[in-house]
């Protein structure tokens, strides 16, 4: 059993960079070739159909360094195919020496792309829509629903838009709505924090939502809540807030 492991981790070192492992003695080389490939070819193929955003912003050869400084350095916490894309982000996130190559953004941008991956694949489902008045109905985050904010503007990047510095916070809801697309929508600083408040609070009513957004941000109520019926209402129409 011992030399049977001995082989396996040298296979698997072999495998992760054979540009400079040694491969494991007694395996022909015609077939070391076809699980080579085979790893790689998959491994690069859920990445690349995961984030296309990030990868369209890569030359070719830049874009296979990366993808092997992933398979070689990044140790997985799951054995699942599926959730090749989730640890793709944690190794973006956790590694300490970017490549010159990488855009500053690139952490931020592969998590956005990979947030609408994982809605579109989620299991949970939106609860049933009362029909209440948002004002007066418990209101609860969608679980379907994810408050999120970045340092650059990951929904605008592109090849043509590639920021070079962080500038203002910026606050996205990505949402699976009620025709299962996948969607997102751009807020601002308060209706951000209007979506925290529910998922901190709920369920509860939204007019005392608004009484307590209005005290965070020392605003009349009546100024919040003139804003804040419509928002609430909007965001109940697409799923991203249900009223019980």
């Amino acid at each position: 059993m011992a030399e049977l492991r001995a082989q396996q981790l040298a296979m698997a070192r072999y495998l992760r960079d054979p540009a400079t492992q040694q491969p494991p003695a007694g395996v022909e080389r015609r077939r070391l070739q076809v699980y080579e490939t085979l790893i790689y070819n998959n491994i690069e193929g859920f990445i690349s159909g995961g984030f296309p955003v990030l990868r369209r912003l890569y030359a070719d050869a830049a874009w296979h360094r990366l993808v092997r400084a992933f398979i070689d350095g990044h140790r997985c916490h799951t054995p699942y195919f599926l959730e090749i894309s989730q640890e793709f982000v944690r190794f973006l996130l956790e590694r300490s020496c970017p490549h010159p190559d990488d855009p500053p953004f690139i952490a931020e941008l592969a998590h956005y792309e990979w947030v609408e991956l994982a809605l579109t694949v989620a299991e949970d489902d939106i609860p049933p829509e009362a029909g209440g008045d948002p004002m007066s109905s418990p209101l609860t985050l969608s679980p379907l629903a994810w408050p999120l904010a970045y340092a650059y503007p990951v929904h605008q990047i592109g090849v043509d838009f590639r920021p070079t510095e962080p500038g203002d916070p910026v606050y996205l809801v990505v949402y699976r709505d009620r025709g299962d697309a996948v969607q997102f929508m751009a807020l601002n600083a308060a209706t951000a924090r209007l979506l925290e408040l529910v998922r901190e609070r709920g369920p509860e009513p939204g007019a005392a939502l608004l009484q307590a957004l209005a005290a965070e941000l020392s605003l009349p109520e009546d100024t919040v809540s003139g804003f804040g019926a419509a928002q609430l209402a909007d965001f109940v129409a697409r799923g991203i807030l249900v009223t019980h």
